[in-house]
């Protein structure tokens, strides 16, 4: 077993050398900026943003050394590095309501977790394995510590498959269920096809599977959660396991949580299945959406579905909408699911 080694920084500005008390299993992918495979931060007094601040800034944020690339959806790589966050919006133009306000949130809001340790980003593929596919260099997973012990979710930003759209759709998605307790990883995958962003769910949910002692989760049940494009790859799990996409043979999750997409295959097999759409979306036709849910349910899947009004797509929480607290009816219907139905109490 390898020793997790944590850098802490006290307010009065004294560096001192932590040991954190857990331990990483040998299984864990070693890190380009760790030997353990996880990259944490934990400085206390790291420097809180504005929407005056820029991309920039975020990216050499101290608490998210090694990952801050992974922050804001800069995949496409045509950004200004000095654009201020005012206007991030122009980052996620598959999305709407995105709101500098609660971007700068999100981040800040991330930069306490990194200070108290209940943030951290893992590697999921090896040293050797980037090696020989350069493009495996672009994935990591983002782990929101929720209470130990509880169950995981994954969830899967959207973005096209051209941008990974976390900051909207998965750390705010993320923050909200480690507050309930769970465990909740948002995946950063690669873009470019579907394919090969499913695959590297498939990786990750291995790598957890493999290490969850380590990383304090149970595998009873967990959830997967996709928005958009996320949605397809969540789906695609569902319906034929991480082992058809690389991964190890794996149980199914024990729910999926689906939001605002056209994907339309499924089997049987599905697991239930929690379906959220905007009314005036543009891009995932809400019609399009409810003929599968209805051929779920012809199949004998359970399925919740629930159509917002006047909601166009890629809303995230749908804060300020008729869509807001769909997140907690999503995070219900997966308790209702659950073996173990009652919500694990935030640690």
């Amino acid at each position: 077993m390898k020793r997790l080694w944590l850098l802490q920084v006290s307010v009065a500005g004294v560096l001192m050398l932590a040991i954190a008390a857990c331990t990483i299993a040998p299984g864990i992918s070693p890190s380009p900026t760790h030997e353990d495979g996880v990259r944490t931060q934990t400085m206390e007094n790291d420097l809180h943003l504005t929407t005056r601040h820029t991309v920039r800034d975020v990216v050499n944020l101290p608490a998210f050394a090694g990952f801050g690339k992974f922050i804001l959806p800069l995949d496409r790589g045509r950004y200004d590095e000095a654009m201020p966050l005012e206007r991030v919006a122009s980052l996620l133009p598959y999305h709407s309501h995105v709101t500098a306000e609660a971007v700068v949130h999100t981040i800040n809001d991330m930069v306490d977790k990194a200070a108290s340790g209940e943030l951290g980003f893992y590697d999921f593929y090896t040293d050797r394995q980037k090696q020989l596919d350069a493009t495996k260099a672009s994935t990591g997973l983002f782990f929101f510590r929720g209470k130990p012990g509880a169950p995981f979710a994954v969830i899967c930003p959207g973005g096209g498959f051209s941008y990974v759209a976390s900051i909207h759709e998965g750390f705010p998605h993320a923050l909200a269920l480690s507050q309930k307790g769970y465990n909740a990883f948002v995946l950063q995958y690669r873009v470019g096809g579907e394919r090969i962003a499913t695959q590297d769910l498939a990786a990750a949910l291995s790598f957890i599977f493999e290490n969850a002692a380590a990383l304090a989760v149970s595998t009873k049940d967990y959830s997967l959660w996709g928005s958009s494009a996320g949605a397809r790859m969540v789906a695609r799990i569902g319906s034929y396991g991480a082992g058809v996409y690389g991964g190890a043979d794996l149980p199914r999750p024990g729910t999926v949580v689906m939001a605002y997409t056209g994907h339309t295959d499924f089997t049987e097999q599905d697991p239930p299945t929690f379906v959220v759409v905007g009314g005036r979306d543009g891009i995932a036709s809400p019609a399009t959406m409810e003929r599968r849910v209805n051929a779920l349910r012809r199949a004998g899947v359970n399925v919740e579905f629930h159509v917002y009004r006047g909601v166009g797509h890629g809303f995230g929480l749908g804060n300020g909408t008729a869509a807001e607290g769909w997140l907690d009816d999503a995070a219900r219907f997966w308790e209702d699911h659950s073996s173990s139905p009652s919500t694990p109490a935030a640690s």
